[in-house]
């Protein structure tokens, strides 16, 4: 019998298939096989195969046995679960659609003729299937369908496996299969190749039992594969023109001389134009010809300016970013370099600088001394340039995050900054050294094929919390004093630096100072992080906080919903005032919503607040105010305050030094509240 063998790869590289002609003995290849799974070691090492066994059969039969596929199989692994199945198709969409046309017009050719045409994604897994209905039925047998797996890591050697595996059309026939169970199929795959980058999509594939074998098959499916790349370049240059479109009416202050960059779905460069130098030197130019499409980033679900500026490379996060989605999907972003950016005045820079850090430092809802001692410190740490890092401690919940944002207000110098947050607590010690300075590729196992940036790269320009500090595995310690010390950080497996421009914000909830007499933190790291601290108040200590605090989740709480405030009785607003808040703030903004869930009316009493504020077993905490005036309860925060104020006053004798101190507000802050309320200190 004769067959025809598959094209070489300089015959294909001017795209023209020449098939050459070879003979192929059906009981000789059967024995070829058999002694090669007799005496495996031998046939491996011997570099005279037979030659009546191509080489590339050959070569694939040595890597089906090395990587542990049963020569005995009868079938490809098989995925039936529906999920899976829907986000195979989600996933491969795009070469779906494109593979629509040319499916359609080969499938109503294929009934009765014994052959099946199918559609493997870049994994080998089967997505479509189209042809003769007997043919079709008999592959669900050795699960040639939608959900199998084809590769020659899942089943050996085989026309789709192997297309893959080499990258160029090629047939399979018979007794060359490894496994025995379909070594009666013969089967012809020809990968296909993305327009844009030039990387393996998927493979189509004609199969069906030996008899169908004809010469041509190879051509035909490798004719097929081109078809369908042409629809992927005819897709990849409508979605380009769109994008473009998109981005025009979405950036109506984008400059001719500007840079530019447009970024598909899958983060690749689709155009550019104008850029600087420097970005253009990372980039190659064009269009979407054959391989011009330099990957540059994961593009995230979120669609954000700021986690779309987190995932591109450090050198190109100076651009301006405009996320442009198409019928409402995230399809791609641009990349604006201005040409000649106009420096801000030093005026200018610290008017909005200043501007950031009274928002931020409006989201810390307080006005206790001890609370705005620690503000006042987070904002001369955030405008001074000679800190680099800041430590803050302080109990769970008390909100040590809001003081790290702080001071990235106060700090950043543009809008696009970064601020990057990382819980030390979260990171399990084998990943700490990755998570924190990124690896190159292959670095360890389980390494990211292309490498990662750790946080101090994608924080570079801004600010890098690190939550839970005193979590940090001893041994890492020293590499964090030498990054924090050098200002360079050394991928894992990379001997080459990385400047980095990083300020520090670390906390915790434990005493480092503790920690270090008991050799669990390093007490020269210490010394550098600690160097400016803030202790977070316990909201036990900060008195009349919890009502501000109450009133402010109260509020937010409603107008998220769309409900009105709760209104608190005063005997409601007493225990809460009394209860000592072992989570602090976060303890009381869950209380908040879920009174707000869970309430029968809108109004709370003791009856709605949960059994360990109301048992009476939390004494009264010095500084919180638990006099309850015999009056008539107060229907609001507002007039709680009010009453509040009148029996501290009633209790200190009007001695405003120590109702101040009782209430653990400012004494201007209590001139204020007696103004707003009408109260005069001689009432009593």
């Amino acid at each position: 019998m004769k067959i025809d063998a598959l094209p070489t790869r300089a015959s294909l590289a001017g795209n023209q298939i020449a098939l050459g002609s070879i003979d192929y003995d059906e009981r000789a290849t059967m024995r070829a096989w058999e002694d090669f799974l007799a005496d495996e070691p031998k046939c491996v090492r011997d570099p005279i195969r037979p030659s009546h066994v191509r080489s590339l059969i050959h070569d694939s039969w040595y890597r089906s046995a090395t990587g542990g596929i049963n020569a005995q199989g009868i079938e490809a692994p098989l995925s039936s679960d529906r999920d899976e199945i829907e986000y195979l198709t989600r996933a491969n969409a795009e070469l779906l659609s494109a593979a629509r046309r040319s499916f359609a017009s080969i499938g109503q050719l294929l009934e009765g003729t014994g052959a099946m045409l199918v559609l493997a994604d870049s994994d080998g897994v089967l997505i479509d299937a189209i042809g003769d209905k007997k043919t079709l039925h008999d592959g669900m047998d050795i699960h040639l369908a939608i959900g199998g797996k084809w590769n020659e890591g899942a089943v050996g050697t085989n026309g789709i496996g192997t297309a893959l595996w080499t990258g160029e059309p090629t047939f399979v026939h018979a007794a060359e299969h490894f496994c025995a169970g379909i070594k009666s199929w013969t089967c012809a795959g020809a990968p296909i190749r993305d327009p844009l980058d030039g990387k393996i999509v998927g493979v189509v594939d004609l199969s069906g039992y030996s008899p169908i074998f004809r010469p041509h098959n190879t051509a035909l499916v490798a004719a097929t594969a081109r078809q369908i790349e042409k629809a992927l370049a005819e897709q990849q240059q409508e979605q380009r023109t769109r994008l473009l479109e998109a981005f025009i009416s979405s950036a109506p202050g984008y400059r001719r001389k500007d840079g530019l960059v447009i970024v598909d779905h899958r983060g690749r460069a689709i155009y550019r134009n104008n850029l600087p130098d420097g970005e253009a030197a990372e980039m190659t130019s064009g269009p979407i010809d054959a391989g011009r499409g330099r990957w540059l980033m994961n593009l995230p679900s979120s669609g954000s300016e700021a986690d779309i500026a987190r995932a591109l490379p450090a050198h190109l996060r100076s651009c301006h970013i405009t996320p442009l989605k198409l019928d409402g999907d995230l399809r791609g972003a641009a990349l604006v370099f201005p040409s000649a950016p106009t420096v801000p005045s030093p005026t200018v820079i610290n008017r909005e600088a200043d501007k950031h850090l009274q928002d931020a430092a409006a989201m810390i809802v307080g006005e206790s001394e001890v609370l705005l001692a620690a503000v006042d410190v987070a904002c001369r740490v955030a405008r001074s340039k000679s800190v680099a890092s800041l430590l803050v401690e302080g109990e769970t919940g008390v909100g040590k995050e809001l003081f790290a944002r702080l001071v990235h207000a106060g700090s950043r110098r543009t809008d696009s900054d970064p601020f990057i947050a990382m819980n030390c607590g979260a990171i399990t010690k084998d990943l700490f050294g990755s998570e924190l300075f990124g690896h190159v590729a292959g670095a360890f196992t389980g390494a990211s094929r292309d490498g990662k940036p750790g946080v101090f790269e994608l924080a570079n320009g801004g600010v890098l919390s690190l939550d839970e500090i005193g979590e940090m595995p001893l041994e890492i310690q020293p590499f964090l004093l030498r990054v924090l010390e050098e200002r360079v950080v050394h991928r894992i497996g990379d001997n080459r630096g990385r400047p980095v421009d990083v300020r520090l914000v670390a906390s915790t909830n434990r005493d480092l100072k503790q920690e270090v007499a008991a050799g669990r933190f390093r007490r020269d790291l210490y010394y550098r992080i600690g160097a400016v601290s803030i202790t977070v108040p316990p909201l036990r200590d900060r008195g009349e906080d919890v009502l501000l605090l109450i009133e402010h989740f109260n509020r937010k709480i409603a107008a998220a919903s769309g409900d009105e405030p709760l209104e608190f009785s005063q005997e409601a607003v007493a225990a809460l005032l009394a209860y000592r808040w072992p989570g602090n703030v976060r303890e009381l903004k869950n209380l908040v919503g879920r009174l707000h869930i869970l309430a029968r009316g809108r109004g709370i009493g003791l009856h709605d607040l949960p059994e360990e504020i109301t048992d009476g077993g939390s004494e009264p905490q010095p500084g919180s105010n638990t006099a309850v005036s015999p009056e008539e309860p107060a229907g609001t925060l507002a007039e709680a305050e009010h009453q509040a104020l009148k029996n501290a006053l009633t209790a200190e004798g009007g001695n405003l030094s120590r109702v101040a101190q009782r209430l653990g507000i400012s004494r201007p802050t209590l001139y204020r509240k007696l103004e707003q309320y009408g109260i005069r200190r001689g009432f009593v």
